[in-house]
């Protein structure tokens, strides 16, 4: 039996994952730099450097500060580099930033019809994202896939932050699952390490974000270029159903 027939959960990453990072998250990257830099227009180039993005082509380096941190992470690492702003101010400026940035994000698919496959195969659905669970929320909302979710865990949502476990364990009690059923699937190394140190029966990587196959290879059991190839990958029904 190959690990994808074990599989009755799926746990995704937001950014790069479900939406295409390059086009939702590259613009909102130069404004974080240029609020953290306070329209220092050569302080901002040298935050988004130290993000791991490059400010003339907006290339982002896969497992970076900007493509796999979390807010306060991000907020640290432009202190770090030299933003006027506490490391609190920041993570708050950010925060408001990110859900404001929801409405103009990409999705990599139509999320309402992908989300509603994948729950009528009987599958437990979760998202664990780097950005704040408000951000996440809003993007389930704006994309109609939040009613098919069964948990939803943000870097605020007490289960700690990637590439620890406890997301995947807290999607774990939150369905009754084992991680050992339970796919990880996302778009850098925090996301596919969570999976593997909780155990997670499947690590899938995604193309839509920041990583490529050489940087995603070691850490997954597959890598796809996008999430629609999930659905011939996996089971037509999960064994352990949710209740309806």
């Amino acid at each position: 039996m190959s690990k994808a027939a074990t599989i009755s959960g799926i746990l995704f990453d937001k950014d790069g994952t479900l939406l295409d990072y390059a086009r939702s998250w590259v613009p909102v990257n130069y404004e974080l730099a240029r609020i953290a830099a306070g329209d220092d227009a050569a302080l901002a180039r040298r935050l988004l450097l130290a993000g791991g993005m490059d400010p003339d082509t907006g290339h982002v380096l896969p497992d970076s500060l900007l493509a796999a941190g979390n807010t306060v992470e991000i907020a640290e690492g432009f202190v770090a580099a030299g933003a006027p702003f506490t490391v609190d101010a920041l993570t708050t400026h950010f925060d408001g930033l990110f859900a404001s940035s929801a409405d103009r994000t990409v999705a990599v698919t139509d999320l309402a019809a992908f989300f509603a496959a994948m729950h009528a195969r009987g599958y437990w659905l979760g998202v664990a994202s780097s950005d704040n669970e408000a951000s996440i929320r809003a993007t389930a909302r704006r994309f109609g896939f939040d009613g098919y979710l069964h948990y939803v865990a943000g870097y605020d949502s007490g289960f700690g932050t990637k590439p620890e476990p406890g997301m995947v364990l807290g999607f774990c009690a939150a369905t009754g699952l084992q991680p050992h059923e339970i796919a990880v699937v996302g778009d850098n190394n925090h996301d596919l390490h969570m999976g593997r140190s909780a155990g997670a029966g499947l690590t899938v990587a995604v193309l839509t974000g920041t990583g490529s196959r050489l940087s995603l290879s070691e850490a997954s059991d597959y890598c796809l270029n996008d999430i629609t190839e999930l659905l011939p990958l996996l089971p037509a029904a999960a064994t352990a159903r949710p209740a309806a």
